[in-house]
């Protein structure tokens, strides 16, 4: 019995050291987004609500808190308000296998890479959900869209996975990124990292792929009818998948925690803060295609995704195998 509360107490302590820095990286990437894009196009951004503007998520966040949560009178009510808590809370859960560091990592399993992916396929259940519950028109197009979209790039994402996991022998996070140390995967594997990072682009329904929120046609999409809180839990829940995919571009392809030389100055700096500028990377890259790229149309989208990125990734994987086994 006591061996059991000790388990919780590391559990629970692990996952607020975990949660609690990820929730205000969420809250000040929203901040960081307005700052980049803003500088990119020549305006100031931000710049009220504290020094620099940095108090402005606070301000957000109050500001939703204190909005009336409107539930539409037709609506599957119980569903309606279960869809984005499924969505941010699965945002949340997929953390527990992400190593920060030698040892750093709330569950080391052997099968981490299949608990991520698996996470990721039932993320798309919660804005079925919402746009089901909602009945609304807007919002039932905007799920269906939102659907077919992630699981679209999840069979191109899933392939990228494979190569990964044929180069370094093991389905455990720690192991692929220890199985870099001689040189990162991003240089036999950079199609792949390309496919990788235009593929979670599109799970995450981020410009240019955020057609599910296509203003013009669908109002908002899929969280038309959400407002307060509840509409905030989506939009914090996308911030979070696009934090996860960067940990996962830099553990697959950038050797998570390890430094880009093995020489003094770089191995004096702590692997955590090598894994956080990597994930910085990648969340650069997302600003930076937001503001840049104008939004694809549906059947450019699919095109991409079925006729382009997955057999090249089929392709990928047979080379990456063959090589393997020759050698």
């Amino acid at each position: 019995m006591l061996e059991t509360l000790e388990a919780l107490a590391y559990f629970a302590l692990y996952s607020l050291i975990i949660l609690i820095p990820l929730l205000f990286a969420i809250a000040y990437l929203t901040y960081v987004e307005r700052k980049v894009i803003a500088a990119m196009q020549r305006r100031i951004g931000p710049n009220v609500v504290g020094w620099f503007g940095l108090l402005q998520p606070f301000a957000d966040g109050l500001k939703l808190l204190h909005k009336e949560t409107i539930i539409p009178a037709e609506s599957n009510k119980l569903i309606f308000l279960m869809a984005p808590l499924i969505t941010f809370g699965l945002s949340l859960s997929a953390w527990a296998v992400i190593p920060f560091g030698p040892g750093l990592v709330m569950g080391d399993i052997n099968v981490g890479i299949l608990y991520l992916l698996a996470i990721s396929s039932l993320s798309v259940y919660g804005i079925i959900m919402a746009g089901w519950a909602s009945n609304s028109r807007y919002a039932f197009l905007g799920a269906l869209r939102s659907a077919a979209q992630m699981i679209s790039y999840e069979l191109s994402l899933g392939l990228v996975i494979v190569t990964i996991l044929l180069s370094a022998g093991s389905l455990n996070l720690s192991k692929i990124v220890e199985a870099q140390q001689t040189y990162w995967y991003i240089i036999p594997h950079l199609p792949m990292a390309v496919i990788f990072m235009v593929s979670a682009l599109s799970e995450t329904n981020r410009a240019p792929f955020d057609l599910p929120e296509a203003e013009a046609e669908l109002v908002s999409g899929y969280n038309v009818e959400y407002s307060s809180m509840t509409f905030a839990l989506f939009f914090l829940g996308e911030y979070a998948n696009m934090i996860l995919m960067s940990a996962m571009g830099s553990i697959l392809f950038l050797g998570g925690w390890l430094p880009p030389f093995n020489v003094l100055p770089f191995t004096w700096v702590p692997g955590i803060v090598w894994f956080s500028l990597k994930i910085s990377f990648f969340l650069f890259i997302f600003l930076w295609v937001r503001a840049t790229f104008p939004r694809y149309r549906y059947d450019q989208l699919m095109r991409l995704g079925w006729k382009i990125f997955l057999p090249f990734s089929f392709i990928w994987v047979i080379l990456t195998a063959t090589v393997i086994v020759a050698l």
